[in-house]
C-alpha cells in the first residue's frame, strides 16, 4: 500500500492504458507515480512467532472455583474454570475449563 506523499491519500493502482505504463495515481490531488513493470521489495521483515499466553495460568488454576466436569481428553473428573464476556453483551459468557490432572493440564471451552 503507498500513500500520497502530498495529502496523505490511499494511491490507486491504473493499469497501462495506450503506451502509458503502470502507474499510481491520487484520488484527490493530481499526484501520479509512474513506476516500471518489475517490482521492487523496499524492506524484508522477518516475522517473529509470539508466544501464547495460557488463558488460564498457573496461579489463575490455584485460585478458580472447581466443578466435577470431565475432561475431554483424559477423563478426569475435576477441572477449574473461569468466566469470560468474549462475545456481545446479549450472548451467554464463554467457560473456560483447564484439567486439573497434572500429566493432562488439557484446557476447553463451552
Amino acid at each position: 500500500m503507498e500513500c500520497c506523499p502530498t495529502c496523505g491519500s490511499m494511491l490507486l493502482y491504473e493499469l497501462p492504458h495506450m503506451g502509458r505504463p503502470a502507474r499510481f495515481h491520487c484520488p484527490r490531488c493530481p499526484y501520479v507515480c509512474h513506476f516500471e513493470s518489475g517490482v521492487k521489495i523496499k524492506r524484508k521483515e522477518r516475522l517473529v512467532r509470539k508466544p501464547i499466553e495460557p488463558v488460564l495460568s498457573q496461579d489463575d488454576l490455584k485460585n478458580a472455583p472447581k466443578a466435577e466436569v470431565t475432561c475431554p481428553k483424559c477423563g478426569h473428573g475435576l477441572a477449574a474454570y473461569k468466566t469470560m464476556q468474549t462475545r456481545s453483551a446479549d450472548e451467554p459468557e464463554t467457560i473456560l475449563y483447564a484439567c486439573l490432572e497434572k500429566n493432562c493440564r488439557h484446557t476447553w471451552r463451552e
